[in-house]
C-alpha cells in the first residue's frame, strides 16, 4: 500500500469513527453553526512562470546534462492546495493536499500529494492524541532547523513554504501552572518505517521514537528533543526562543549525534564510509524597526557537512569524469559521479558554515500593498553565496504577486560556483480562497 493510499486510509477510518459518535447524538442542524464551527477550509491556487540560466561549466550542470547540454530553460507550473478540518465532538479531522503539473522544454511532471492528514482526539483537557500523517516544525530557526529530527528539511529559498510530513502515532501532554515556569507538554511520537510507509525517513522494519518537552520558563521558550530508532542515528536536542524587547528576538538550537555513517570521498579518489560524531548549531534574531522593516539574520553550523578539500575532490571528480566523456571514454566516470552526489555530496548546503540574511520592508515610501525584499545565504567556508531580491504586491483581493531573481555567486570549485543554475527568474501568482 502506497504512502499516500495510507494516509487517506486512515482518514477515511477516522471519519467513520467521528461520524459513528455523531449519529449516537441528538441535536437540531444549524448550517450556519455547521459552517462556522465544525468545518473549514480554505487553500490556494497557483500560476508560475520560471527561467533558468544555467552554469554549464559547474559540476552539477555538467552532471546532470552532459547527455543533452543547454544554458537556459523556462518553466511553468500550476498548483492547487486545499487544507481545511473538520470538528465533531473530541475529534478533529486535519488535511492538507497540494496537486501540480510542471512543463518544460524538456519534460513535463505533475504529482498530487498528501502533505498532512490525521486525526486529533481531545482525550482530557490536557492530553491530545493525534494519528496520521503530520509535521511538527521543531526548532526556532527561520531558515535552518537542525533539531527538526523527524521533519523534512526546509527549502532556505522558501522557508515558509508547507512540507510533507511523516505517518505517525503522537501524544500530547500539557500543563498549565503559575510562577516562572509557565507552561509544561511533553510530545511524544512513533514513526514506523515500513514497505510503503514513511519509507524515505530511513532504513525500514523499523518503529522509531521521538520526544520533545516543552517549557515556557521566564518567558522563554524552551525544547529538549530526543529521537532513537533504527531507521536513524539516535540524537539529541534544544532550542529557546526569548522576546528582548517587543521589536527584537534571539534564537537559538544546537543537535548532537553521538555517532552515524557518512560517505566521503578520499585523497585517493575512493569512496569510503566513516563514523563521526556530529554536532549542529544555529543562532540568529529577528528585528522589527519603527519603520517596518524587518531583519532575520542566522549563522548555521552544519556538523554533517564536508570540508573545502572534500568538496573540491568531487567537483574534480565530476569534470575528470566529464572530460573523459568528451574525449570518448564513455560515462562510466560520470556515472561513478553521480552515485558520489546521490551519497551527500549533492544535497543542500553541503558544506560547514552557513551566514543567511533576510530584510523585507512593509509599504516604503508609503506604496501601499509593496513589500520589497532581499535575501542571501553565504557559505562561509569558500565565500561563494545567493542573492535573492524580490517584490511582493497584494494590492487585489485574495491575490499575492511575487517576483523574484536569484544570483549564484561563486568562483571555480566553491558551492555556488558549482551549482546547476547561474541565475532563476520567477513570477508567481497567488490567489487564496
Amino acid at each position: 500500500m502506497s504512502r499516500t493510499r495510507l494516509a487517506a486510509f486512515l482518514c477515511l477510518l477516522l471519519c467513520l469513527l467521528a461520524g459513528h459518535g455523531w449519529a449516537e447524538e441528538t441535536y437540531s442542524f444549524d448550517l450556519e453553526e455547521f459552517a462556522k464551527k465544525r468545518f473549514t477550509w480554505g487553500g490556494f491556487v497557483e500560476a508560475k512562470g520560471e527561467h533558468f540560466e544555467f552554469n554549464e561549466e559547474g559540476a552539477f550542470a555538467l552532471l546532470n546534462q552532459y547527455e543533452d547540454p543547454r544554458s537556459t530553460l523556462n518553466r511553468f507550473t500550476s498548483t492547487l492546495q486545499l487544507d481545511g478540518r473538520f470538528q465533531q465532538s473530541l475529534t478533529t479531522l486535519n488535511w492538507l493536499f497540494r496537486t501540480w503539473a510542471a512543463q518544460d522544454e524538456a519534460a513535463w511532471a505533475d504529482d498530487f500529494v498528501v502533505y498532512t492528514g490525521y486525526a486529533s482526539i481531545k482525550a482530557s483537557p490536557r492530553l491530545t492524541l493525534n494519528l496520521g500523517k503530520k509535521t511538527w516544525k521543531w526548532g526556532k530557526g527561520y531558515a535552518w532547523n537542525p533539531v527538526a529530527f523527524i521533519d523534512r528539511p526546509k527549502n532556505p529559498d522558501d522557508p515558509e513554504e508547507a512540507m510533507e510530513g511523516f505517518i505517525v502515532a503522537e501524544a500530547d501532554l500539557v500543563k498549565s501552572m503559575d510562577g516562572p515556569l509557565q507552561t509544561l507538554a511533553l510530545t511524544t511520537v512513533a514513526l514506523p518505517v515500513w514497505q510503503g510507509v514513511n519509507e524515505d525517513f530511513g532504513a525500514i522494519n523499523n518503529v522509531n521514537v521521538a520526544a520533545r518537552l516543552y517549557l515556557l520558563y521566564l518567558d522563554t521558550d524552551i525544547d529538549f528533543l530526543y529521537y532513537t530508532g533504527n531507521s536513524r542515528s539516535t540524537r539529541f536536542g534544544l532550542d529557546f526562543s526569548k522576546n528582548l524587547a517587543a521589536n527584537v528576538e534571539v534564537h537559538g538550537e544546537v543537535a548532537h549525534i553521538p555517532t552515524q555513517q557518512q560517505k566521503v570521498l578520499t585523497e585517493s579518489g575512493s569512496l569510503t564510509t566513516r563514523e563521526v560524531s556530529d554536532t549542529s548549531y544555529l543562532a540568529g534574531f529577528r528585528y522589527l524597526s519603527e519603520q517596518d522593516i524587518t531583519t532575520i539574520v542566522e549563522y548555521y553550523h552544519n556538523g554533517d557537512g564536508y570540508t573545502e578539500d572534500e568538496l573540491t575532490r568531487f567537483y574534480r571528480e565530476v569534470t575528470d569524469g566529464y572530460s573523459l566523456f568528451q574525449a570518448g571514454g564513455g560515462e562510466t566516470l560520470l556515472q561513478r559521479a553521480a552515485n558520489i552526489g546521490q551519497s551527500g555530496y549533492g544535497r543542500p548546503q553541503v558544506g560547514l558554515d552557513y551566514l543567511y540574511a533576510r530584510i523585507t520592508a512593509k509599504e516604503p515610501w508609503d506604496i501601499l500593498y509593496f513589500t520589497p525584499g532581499l535575501t542571501t545565504i553565504v557559505q562561509l567556508d569558500d565565500g561563494s553565496f545567493s542573492l535573492t531580491p524580490e517584490l511582493v504586491y497584494t494590492g487585489f483581493t485574495n491575490v499575492e504577486l511575487r517576483a523574484r531573481f536569484t544570483w549564484l555567486i561563486g568562483g571555480e570549485e566553491t558551492e555556488y560556483g558549482e551549482k546547476q543554475n547561474r541565475s532563476r527568474l520567477e513570477l508567481r501568482l497567488r490567489y487564496f480562497f
